[in-house]
């Protein structure tokens, strides 16, 4: 049985259920290149302040380095009674360089170690994160740029609205990430800050020197309230709201694309390389990297969930239920990190049928809104033409027509102050042409957030 690190005041072991229990080495492991880093910061700090002598500092360091090495050669193995990954590296580093290990947790206690860690932990995963987001984005663009001047259906209700570009549409999920990437960075504001040395709850008697740890560890500033430090995560619910909204965007582009792939719409072809086929019908292609996206942002969605209701009603300060926020934290990051991957191979591969996207953006009376809009600038009030260009509608219904079948003499039965070169400004050409104002599906302004988007990328890579 493994001699507890707290275990002085205990007359019994802790029994073997409890044990099993309790541990968080077997999804905490993967803190220990956070944990190496902060305790050596922590030690180097200890003995610049002469709390322990620069020789034991030095010991320390060196040892915590080697463990670390001998971990990402596979030569470590964890003990389970050790409970977590800040005792089995204290553990460690005893069996290593025997007393002088026993300092290291001078000053500190696990409640502000973990806290560290995961601070730590987020803070890289929000740059691996913010890093595949842009690949992501590049793509988009890429995309964007070859098929801007692809014309087809918009939907609002998933109705036939008003035709677009398809460069357009695909640019409206580039402006999407790249509000998920802002909402990360300021999530960093909250969470690049340090918090050892709060201790347990009420910090800490010694001389330390906190903003020296806080350099060290690359942290913007230091926590100011000690019981704040170790007991909240609202940082954590922020990092793992950030990663749901991202999964969010990433889920309602996965259905587009599920439902552009069958063969009733036709608008795309997904790659054979991000496809997979039925077990019985030998004619299937399906979709199972967009539909696991879209599946897996419940999971995401879940860990947010999951780590809001895991604060609602703990008191004051730490509390041993905190232990279950790094699963939700990890498989969140894991999930966002590995649906941004996937999601830009499946996009670049990407047929687009433009014929198909183009057919049916004419149909369903899409340019409707183009003729009240003649209507407007003929001098007829907006509510008025909405009216005579609905019964126009119901007329071409009625008949089986289109508004393109309508000679002037009918649409003018409906609207008589429609121009005589009406029919020109009722083609999906015109209708895209026609939407200039900034932010508009106008081919000139598809280009200029192109040129703008590229120019965002630029700056991220530099």
């Amino acid at each position: 049985m493994t001699k507890k690190l707290w275990g002085g005041r205990f007359q019994k072991e802790t029994d073997k259920v409890v044990e099993a229990f309790t541990e968080s080495i077997s999804f905490d492991c993967r803190l220990i290149a956070q944990e190496i880093v902060q305790s050596s910061a922590h030690a180097a700090m200890l003995g610049k302040c002469g709390i322990i002598s620069l020789d034991n500092s030095r010991k320390i360091i060196k040892g915590l380095g080697a463990i670390l090495k001998d971990y990402q050669a596979g030569k470590i193995e964890f003990d389970v009674g050790a409970e977590d990954i800040h005792t089995n590296v204290e553990k460690l580093l005893i069996e290593r360089i025997g007393e002088p290990a026993k300092k290291l947790h001078t000053a500190r206690s696990r409640n502000d170690q973990v806290a560290t860690d995961v601070r730590l932990y987020l803070r890289d995963a929000t740059e691996q994160i913010d890093r595949l987001s842009t690949e992501l984005q590049q793509a988009i663009v890429e995309r964007a740029a070859q098929h801007a001047e692809v014309i087809l259906p918009g939907f609002t209700h998933m109705q036939h609205a008003q035709p677009v570009l398809l460069g357009h549409y695909l640019m409206a999920w580039f402006w999407m990430l790249e509000r998920d990437k802002g909402r990360f960075a300021d999530c960093l504001k909250r969470l690049n800050v340090l918090v050892l040395g709060a201790g347990a709850l009420a910090g800490t008697t010694f001389p330390i020197d906190r903003q020296y740890v806080a350099d060290a560890l690359g942290f913007d500033s230091v926590s100011e309230n000690s019981i704040d430090s170790v007991s909240d995560r609202d940082w954590a619910s922020e990092f793992a709201c950030c990663c749901a909204i991202l999964m969010t965007h990433l889920s309602r582009f996965s259905e587009e694309l599920i439902i552009w792939n069958t063969s009733e719409f036709g608008f795309v072809e997904l790659d054979d390389s991000v496809t997979t086929g039925s077990s019985i019908m030998p004619q299937k292609k399906n979709p199972d990297v967009a539909e696991l996206v879209r599946g897996k942002s419940s999971r995401v969605i879940g860990d947010l969930m999951s780590i809001l209701t895991l604060q609602k009603g703990l008191p004051l300060a730490y509390n041993r239920d905190l232990q279950e926020d790094k699963e939700q934290l990890f498989d969140a990051t894991d999930t966002v990190q590995m649906s941004l991957k996937v999601f830009a191979l499946m996009l670049s591969g990407a047929k687009f049928n433009a014929e198909r996207m183009h057919k049916a953006a004419g149909e369903a009376f899409s340019t409707a809104t183009d003729l009240a809009d003649a209507l407007v600038r003929q001098g007829v009030s907006f509510r008025t033409a909405h009216e005579q260009v609905g019964s126009l509608v119901a007329y071409c219904i009625e008949n089986d027509k289109q508004l393109s079948d309508l000679s002037l003499k009918e649409i003018k039965r409906f609207a008589t102050g429609a121009p005589a070169n009406i029919a020109d400004m009722l083609t999906v050409e015109a209708s895209v042409a026609a939407r200039k104002a900034t932010g508009g599906t106008a081919l000139g302004e598809v280009k200029r957030q192109i040129r703008k988007a590229r120019g965002i990328l630029r700056k991220d890579q530099s």
